[in-house]
């Protein structure tokens, strides 16, 4: 893929530009658009277990594709979760909390992980970024709950982005 992973853009250092918002609204579109083919309409459900933004891959158009199926699994058609014998896979800051609970990976699982790749795009931030007190996703909860939502889009941005999108 010519432009590399979505990661690379989002936190490529200092000298890196900024992917602006009508890239960053189509790349998190195509994922889910990616994301809801295998859930939803590929022969059997397939839960990738592993989503985040440097398994984002992105062509010379900017258009991602989804990689990196080492940990992905196909579900029979009447079950709804895949369970992990040893521990749970992925990488931290995107696995849901529950599935370390109950052990247990699922399309619920995929779909959190999927809103932290959003909250990455949107703010410009890792998961792992402490801000304050917080962690990206408990400060954007913490913004939500104040009424300042906004104030999670990337500064970088400039405020060039669409409010509603956002």
């Amino acid at each position: 893929m010519p432009n590399g992973s979505l990661d690379t853009h989002l936190f490529g250092g200092a000298d890196a530009k900024p992917l602006g918002w009508n890239l960053r609204y189509k790349i998190v579109t195509g994922v889910a658009s990616a994301l809801h083919y295998l859930h939803d309409e590929y022969d059997q459900k397939v839960v990738h277990r592993n989503l985040k933004a440097s398994n984002i891959m992105l062509d010379s158009d900017f258009n991602p594709r989804l990689g990196d199926f080492g940990l992905a699994r196909a579900l029979d058609n009447e079950k709804t979760s895949y369970a992990e014998a040893e521990s749970m896979a992925g990488t931290m800051g995107y696995i849901a909390p529950e599935c370390f609970h109950m052990g247990k990976a699922t399309q619920q699982s995929d779909v959190y992980a999927f809103g932290v790749v959003l909250l990455e795009v949107v703010s410009g931030l890792q998961p792992g970024t402490k801000i304050g007190a917080f962690q990206l996703v408990d400060w954007v909860w913490s913004l939500h709950r104040n009424g300042r939502l906004l104030d999670a889009v990337d500064k970088r941005l400039g405020g060039d982005y669409v409010v509603e999108e956002a």
